[in-house]
């Protein structure tokens, strides 16, 4: 415990030393990149704390730090850092996975799953600062874990031991590697994968593209703790924690909801359902969603919410205030560019008011679903928009009023006030279809409107360089190159139609910009990762509207078909839902609809691919023709999965991209020696397209 605390007290000490940027200083894409994250906070039983884990990435050492803190919810004091928080794991699309802490019911620890050591266990963490400690010593890595008997007991689950997965790894590395539906091809066969912190083997999961590591199928198996003793005993079925309260669990006839809180006071549930008319859109996906109420588990009429202020409304999240009759439900407004505000509803009255209202995400961490940590009388949440990085704040339930808790970026933001302020924009296109997005001025440089760099898919929370963080929006305005991150409109079943709505939108906003002289319409790139890669590449075969592109993920294509076929019916299906597509044999026009293979001749915006290596073999059908055409420059990151997210990995990409669309907006190179053959490289792209 000493030897822990120490850590912690240096470690606090050297966050403490770090030089803070002056104002005004140029918002690099370092910067971006160093942003510092939460988790979302969970308030402590008595209400008066708060627990909450940050992270930021380190260039140097190529990884991410974590750490716990808890801090006072009243007054102005300071937070106080408990624990190093391990490194954080990752879903297999390398997304940061929330984490929350659980609150010992005196409120003298928070307990915790972290990977220390190369071993993922349940830690403790004191909360007056004095020390933290594992909790289990596991041959397996902890999957879940609850506390039990009034704290006196800690409930937890895992698989297979890692001595038993690294013997599966090496047994199938000597003996060679069957391919079969479930192996991941295009990426390395053997520890090619991030699994939750390791490089390890890996499978497909059956859902899409999840992957998971070898053994990750084994069952769960639970054991607990006495926390006073510690003596380790397994679990029988009918001695482990009750799962969480699912649909299933509800009385036949209530309509299946989306999400649902319980009031573990009264046993009442706060439900919402999606509801409306769903024809035209993925998986006739409902459009609206309802708020309800039922009594109990066993109640099969649920009592509506009807006022105005909770119909017709983008509800996205629901939770019960503690001690009371009221529900505190969420709204994601898209007219609002994905504007969150808060709403508490009377189960007994049916009165409705606006708690709090935000010009950006309340659930602010990279996970927009997350909720605030709540108690009887106040919110705690992570704020964000496109302007503000994370920070943590108080929302009083009566007032509404706000108070920062803890802001470590406030010198990033601080600097954005004075350098670059992106603005929120409506407008609509000659269909009347509506479109939000986040707009950033450049600073201008030269003469004339300066260009600009457009972005297609979600834009919500602080903007760093949209879905996937590739192209620094603020790095590129103060370079002279304006930037606008497009939020994505409805999710229309038919391919063409939702990849019509965005060529729609993106040209109805340059048309918009350019009337306005905010921006060269002549001079116009796009970039996208998913979904967005998707449109970019529609956008540049479909117009003349794009001077460059850059992507990171390939859109579908015979051979994207031909190297996850073996996944059959998986593949098949997603194909069918998403593109309408069968088999290039199957559906021939619809492919050469919607495939950059088939379009390669009506690409004439040079194309720069910076892509993971779990993917980018999809690609080469129609890359490899443009690469030997000196149309297109490939990079690929290995050991990168659908969103990259090794810090060095990350800045490379950051770089590149201000490096590129600069070099095709405003006929610039940076002068550094070490970009030169890049350069040479470009130059020949650039003769190509002359010629």
């Amino acid at each position: 415990m000493r030897k822990l605390a120490n850590r912690i007290l240096v470690l606090g000490i050297l966050l403490a030393m770090l030089p803070p940027f002056s104002h005004a200083e140029k918002i690099s894409p370092r910067r971006l990149l160093e942003v510092i994250d939460f988790s979302p906070p969970v308030v402590s039983p008595d209400g008066s704390s708060v627990a909450f884990r940050v992270e930021q990435a380190s260039i140097e050492r190529d990884t991410y730090d974590s750490y716990w803190y808890v801090q006072r919810v009243e007054g102005d004091a300071s937070s106080r850092l408990v624990a190093d928080g391990g490194v954080p794991l990752r879903d297999t699309a390398g997304i940061s996975i929330p984490t929350t802490a659980v609150w010992s019911p005196d409120g003298r620890w928070i307990y915790y799953r972290a990977r220390l050591d190369g071993r993922i266990d349940v830690w403790r963490a004191a909360t007056d600062g004095s020390g933290a400690e594992p909790v289990t010593r596991d041959p397996a890595d902890v999957r879940d874990f609850g506390l039990t008997d009034n704290g006196g007991t800690l409930k937890y689950s895992v698989g297979a031991s890692r001595e038993h997965i690294v013997r599966a790894e090496l047994a199938e590395y000597d003996r060679g590697i069957r391919i079969d539906e479930t192996v991941p091809i295009g990426q390395g066969l053997f520890r090619s994968g991030n699994v939750e912190g390791r490089l390890e083997t890996q499978r497909y999961t059956g859902l899409w593209f999840d992957r998971a590591g070898l053994l990750a199928t084994e069952p769960d198996r639970w054991k607990a703790i006495d926390l006073e003793t510690r003596a380790v005993r397994d679990l029988m079925p009918s001695d482990r924690s009750p799962p969480p309260l699912a649909p299933f669990d509800l009385a036949r006839g209530v309509p299946e909801p989306w999400k649902l809180s319980l009031d573990p006071g009264t046993g009442r549930i706060a439900l919402l359902t999606r509801v409306g008319n769903g024809d035209g859109l993925v998986r006739k996906r409902k459009p609206d969603v309802q708020l309800a109420m039922l009594p109990n588990r066993a109640a099969n009429k649920p009592i509506l919410c009807v006022a105005e202020l909770c119909t017709n409304k983008a509800i996205s999240g629901v939770q019960w205030r503690p001690g009371s009759d009221e529900v505190l439900f969420t709204v994601t407004d898209p007219a609002e560019g994905l504007a969150q505000s808060i709403y508490s509803w009377n189960v007994q009255t049916g009165a409705v008011r606006l708690v709090i209202r935000a010009k950006g995400l309340l659930s602010g961490g990279r996970d927009a679903s997350s909720p605030c940590g709540l108690s009887g009388v106040v919110l705690v949440c992570v704020t964000a928009s496109a302007d503000q990085p994370p920070r943590l704040e108080r929302v009083d339930l009566e007032s509404g009023k706000r108070h920062v808790l803890f802001d470590p970026n406030a010198d990033l933001a601080a600097d954005m006030e004075h350098t670059v302020q992106p603005q929120l924009i409506r407008w609509s296109d000659g269909a009347g279809h509506h479109f939000t997005g986040q707009f950033f001025p450049a600073r201008r440089t030269g003469h004339g409107p300066p260009p600009l760099f457009v972005n297609y898919y979600d834009c919500r929370g602080f903007l760093r360089g949209g879905v996937g963080d590739e192209w620094p929006f603020a790095s590129l305005a103060e370079d002279g190159v304006s930037a606008l991150c497009i939020n994505h409109g409805p999710w229309f079943a038919d391919a063409v139609a939702r990849y019509n709505e965005g060529l729609s939108a993106v040209k109805s906003a340059v048309d918009l910009l350019a009337s306005q002289g905010k921006i060269d319409r002549t001079r116009v790139g796009m970039g996208g990762l998913s979904f967005g890669s998707e449109i970019a590449l529609w956008v540049a075969t479909k117009s003349d509207l794009l001077t460059a592109v850059s992507v990171t993920s390939p859109p579908v294509s015979p051979l994207y078909f031909l190297l996850n076929s073996l996944k059959g019916r998986s593949l098949a299906v997603g194909l069918k839902n998403v593109w309408q597509l069968g088999s290039p044999e199957e559906t021939p026009k619809r492919w050469r609809a919607l495939s950059p293979a088939y379009s390669v001749d009506k690409l004439h915006a040079p194309l720069l691919l910076q892509m993971p290596e779990q993917e980018y073999l999809y690609s080469l059908d129609y890359v490899i023709p443009l690469l030997l055409d000196n149309r297109a420059d490939l990079y690929v990151f290995p050991n990168e999965p659908h969103q990259k997210f090794q810090p060095k990995h990350k800045l490379a990409a950051y770089e590149r991209n201000i490096d590129w669309f600069r070099f095709w907006l405003q006929g610039y190179e940076d002068p550094s020696l070490d970009k030169r053959e890049q350069y040479e490289h470009w130059h020949v792209l650039r003769d190509r397209k002359r010629h």
